[in-house]
């Protein structure tokens, strides 16, 4: 299969390296100083727990020079960069192209549907801890390397989406094809967005939701919404997702912060509406009480966020 991913960053990189290194047919499309370090010296994997590192020869252009005609388009970007993406996927795009959104933002592979409605626009996400550390060079800064993804309902699951499963997944890339993304996407959600939500409302690190407090009690509020949410939304779980989520907390190293965050407190753009306002507007939507949500929501509108 031919692989074209968009975004090189912590996600789209992390995949393009490894898939890759499986001896895949991958090209990165990125752009700036990272895709020029690319282009000259390869793409350098650096691991966090151990020191190690590795860096391979890859292919990488800017979506402008890209010619080709993927069987799977990754797209690996924020999701405030999701809509001017739409007239590219659109050019490189063929009949039988699998164009699979793995984002942080709840329910992309759906209102991207509506976009491409003749292609195959599966939901997915992705569990991995990993950002550029310098051009050319991603840190991971945790084992976990899992792809999850799937049909929005039983019957719109296609032998396309279990040929990308079986050929994707390798001894560094686990890659699951979830009989019930939905629910499989918002248990990623349900931790996501209330780190974010939480950690830019204190200015916080790990360490602060590690420890008893006002500050754990929120976020803990926060997952409760949002298993509230999805109730109201038909989506049911097989495990206490509080519980679930402070335990991956407990995991993170004392000074861990989240990209929404990250961005924020260096005068970024933020993925902030998909993480916080969206999870207002959806919670008015089905009729769910959200106040958690809305106290964060109206500090960070006050703020200018």
């Amino acid at each position: 299969m031919k692989y074209a991913i968009i975004g090189a960053g912590g996600t789209g990189g992390t995949l393009g390296f490894y898939l890759t290194k499986a001896e895949k047919d991958v090209t990165l499309i990125a752009r700036g100083s990272h895709l020029e370090a690319m282009q000259k010296q390869g793409l350098t994997m650096r691991q966090l727990w151990d020191g190690k590192e590795e860096t391979i020869p890859v292919k990488a252009c800017r979506m402008e020079e890209y010619t080709e005609q993927p069987d799977v388009i990754l797209v690996c970007v924020k999701g405030y960069s999701l809509t001017d993406l739409i007239p590219d996927i659109r050019r490189i795009a063929g009949p039988e192209t699998v164009v699979l959104p793995i984002l942080n933002i709840y329910g992309t592979g759906g209102r991207l549907q509506k976009e491409f409605p003749d292609l195959t626009v599966p939901d997915g996400c992705i569990y991995v801890s990993a950002a550029i550390e310098e051009p050319g060079v991603i840190l991971r800064h945790g084992k976990i390397l899992r792809v999850v993804f799937g049909a929005r309902t039983p019957s719109e699951e296609t032998e396309s989406m279990r040929a990308i499963a079986r050929d994707m997944a390798s001894e560094d890339l686990e890659v699951i094809l979830s009989p019930d993304i939905r629910r499989d996407a918002m248990v990623k959600f349900s931790y996501v967005s209330p780190i974010g939500t939480a950690g830019l409302y204190y200015n916080a690190t790990a360490v602060d939701f590690q420890q008893e407090g006002e500050k754990r009690e929120m976020i803990c509020e926060l997952m409760r919404e949002i298993v509230n949410l999805s109730h109201a939304m038909g989506i049911e779980f097989e495990e206490d997702l509080v519980e679930r989520n402070l335990r991956i907390l407990s995991n993170l190293a004392p000074e861990s912060t989240t990209s929404m965050q990250r961005d924020v407190m260096a005068g970024k753009q933020s993925e902030i509406d998909g993480l916080v306002y969206e999870v207002v507007r959806m919670g008015r939507e089905y009729g769910v009480p959200m106040p958690e949500y809305e106290k964060a929501a109206a500090q960070f509108q006050k703020q200018g966020l």
